[in-house]
């Protein structure tokens, strides 16, 4: 079984004529689960069942429990996703939708996190929301598919909020013969691990997320995300939430479909025709997921971001 699905990568006209050259963006908020999670957490999910897992558990207030939750039904594997205080009634419902038991604990994924390991027995599976190899090569998929359909971007655009669709579009580059193209990696201010390590020159771990992308709500990359800033061609912009939820509203015009701020920040460098885009003719943006969104609360941010 194959729990995620080869979405549409479209040449989109309003954000080509934006970005003043040929966007693509690849549609991962079409996913069964809402986002592009189900790659690498489905691939996995897959793999620890075949090897007779009696449980699943993870840790994560939006996609990636999502993502669990929704193998586990379709596996027959029970789920526990804990997930913290600031998780939203919304989110919580929707993972309690595919039947998964969810347990509220802590202020921030971290403490989520420590209680949902602790509860792991031998039968059971921990399914990490961004940190494990198989996970990183399931997501390289999105760029497999967008190589299958004859495209091939001088540059791809991704968000970033713990590292693994990162990791994953660099190994999907690289598997497919494309080491040579730039990432350039989006975050939004508050939530810019990533970027501040990179000026740091090592790992740094964020005091606290004041982002409302919490979707990118990692106060700590991967290790294996850093190190690819050594070995790959690793662009960082930050962008404000405004940007990002600005560049929703303009996508739902565009494209009637919703995503959340998290990729609203991936969006909003075309967009706004962002100097890290210069020297390319063809970018490709993936359009990661927006499941736990919805239209009022975007219009709430825009109103309150002055957006």
């Amino acid at each position: 079984m194959t729990l995620s699905i080869n979405t549409p990568c479209i040449e989109s006209r309003p954000l080509s004529s934006a970005a003043e050259r040929s966007v693509f963006v690849k549609l991962d908020a079409l996913q069964p689960s809402g986002s592009f999670k189900i790659r690498g957490i489905g691939l996995l999910c897959e793999e620890h069942a075949s090897r007779g897992a009696q449980r699943f558990i993870s840790s994560s207030g939006g996609n990636a429990g999502l993502a669990v939750a929704y193998a586990g039904r379709m596996l027959k594997v029970p789920v526990v996703v804990v997930v913290p205080e600031s998780t939203t009634s919304r989110a919580k419902e929707m993972i309690r939708r595919e039947n998964a038991e969810v347990i509220t604990h802590g202020v921030s994924w971290q403490e989520a996190n420590e209680l949902a390991l602790s509860m792991v027995t031998e039968q059971d599976a921990f399914l990490h929301p961004f940190d494990h190899p198989r996970i990183w090569s399931g997501h390289a998929t999105v760029i497999d598919e967008v190589v299958q359909a004859g495209i091939r971007p001088q540059a791809v655009i991704t968000c970033v909020g713990g590292g693994g669709l990162l990791c994953g579009v660099v190994e999907g580059l690289r598997r497919n013969g494309l080491a040579h193209v730039p990432v350039v990696a989006v975050e939004t201010t508050g939530a810019d691990s990533l970027h501040q390590s990179l000026h740091a020159g090592e790992r740094i771990e964020l005091p606290a997320i004041t982002s409302i992308a919490t979707s990118l709500g990692a106060k700590k990359v991967a290790e294996q995300a850093f190190a690819y800033t050594k070995e790959h061609d690793i662009r960082s912009v930050v962008v404000s939430d405004a940007q990002a939820v600005r560049a929703c509203l303009r996508f739902i015009d565009d494209h009637r479909i919703v995503l959340e701020p998290a990729c609203g920040a991936a969006l909003a460098v075309a967009y706004e025709k962002d100097p890290a885009l210069l020297g390319f003719d063809s970018v490709l943006v993936i359009a990661c997921g927006g499941v736990t969104t919805t239209p009022r609360q975007l219009e709430e941010y825009a109103q309150k971001l002055g957006a």
